[in-house]
């Protein structure tokens, strides 16, 4: 494994004296935002995770290693390719790495390379899920099968927004993956605090949530779980606004013919685009709030 895997001195000092580490995932770099505000905000996330005493970890694929803790300099390159870079899922790993190519990894690629550094925790802004329409289309983010068997805890805003978020919810269930509701017992749906759909469980504390973590995995119960942590309310969209964004930005992908990874960024963009920005926004700001609570949850797990 080493000879594919490079851990920064950083995160490998971190890991030996067992400082909270955050992975951090690089999709959302090279594909949720232009350059040079991609690069601004992953700089902001790794600083916000610092501030509050973690060590950030942000994770990609670049010239086939699979890298663990990237400088400042690697961040850059990463948001300067942008769309050249390959977003990696599980499936992609083996083909990226063995071509010597740059991936940016997804929720799922960074649970798997998170686990292989010894990473326990893991920000986000919000997972993948079962697509609208998926009933027809099986089109079901491979995010959630990973959350089954990979132990990496994911703080994020809960399911995107664009997505089936009660069939999301479903299929976790099905899994046994926990979902756990950080001060709320509604699923956020990622721009807006509410979707609708309930929780089983609401968790206070940063601390309880470590410790029912903690706890999950003591007990030989592999997988990981999903921390559901609402965009702070002063950053939140109107639920209508977003609702009718995301209506007719799934119009428009049925229109063009998008299918496949190529979904997510397509609904994203043209949901920003719609919004006049408003959106971008709200992304970034829940990413920093993840970051936040991560960081919390890494310091007593």
């Amino acid at each position: 494994m080493e000879k594919y895997l490079k851990i920064s001195e950083e995160v490998k000092e971190a890991l030996a004296n067992g400082k909270p580490v955050i992975a951090l995932e690089s999709t959302i770099i090279s594909h949720g935002m232009p350059y040079p505000q991609n690069v601004e905000t992953a700089l902001k996330v790794e600083n916000i995770i610092r501030e509050n005493g973690g060590v950030p970890a942000t994770i990609a694929i670049l010239k086939g290693e699979l890298k663990v803790g990237l400088s400042s300099e690697e961040i850059d390159y990463l948001g300067k390719r942008g769309l050249d870079c390959i977003k990696t899922s599980r499936r992609d790993l083996a083909h990226i790495v063995s071509n010597k190519l740059d991936g940016a990894t997804t929720v799922a690629t960074t649970m798997i390379i998170a686990e292989m550094a010894g990473i326990k925790v893991f920000a986000t802004g919000g997972i993948g899920g079962v697509h609208r329409g998926a009933e027809t289309t099986m089109d079901i983010s491979a995010d959630l099968e990973e959350l089954a068997q990979t132990s990496v805890a994911v703080v994020c805003a809960g399911a995107k927004s664009i997505l089936d978020i009660g069939l999301t919810l479903e299929y976790l269930e099905t899994k046994g993956v926990p979902v756990v509701g950080f001060q709320t017992k509604e699923m956020p749906a990622f721009y807006t605090r509410k979707s609708g759909f309930s929780l089983d469980y609401k968790i206070d504390s940063a601390e309880d949530i470590a410790k029912m973590i903690k706890t999950k995995w003591e007990l030989g119960l592999k997988g990981g779980v999903v921390v559901a942590n609402p965009i702070p309310e002063e950053f939140e969209m109107d639920y209508d606004k977003i609702t009718n964004a995301i209506e007719t930005a799934l119009k428009e992908m049925d229109a063009n013919g998008v299918k496949g990874k190529e979904s997510t960024p397509f609904l994203l963009a043209k949901v920003k685009e719609i919004t006049g920005g408003d959106s971008l926004n709200s992304n970034i700001q829940l990413v920093f709030n993840n970051a936040k609570l991560a960081t919390q949850i890494a310091k007593t797990i």
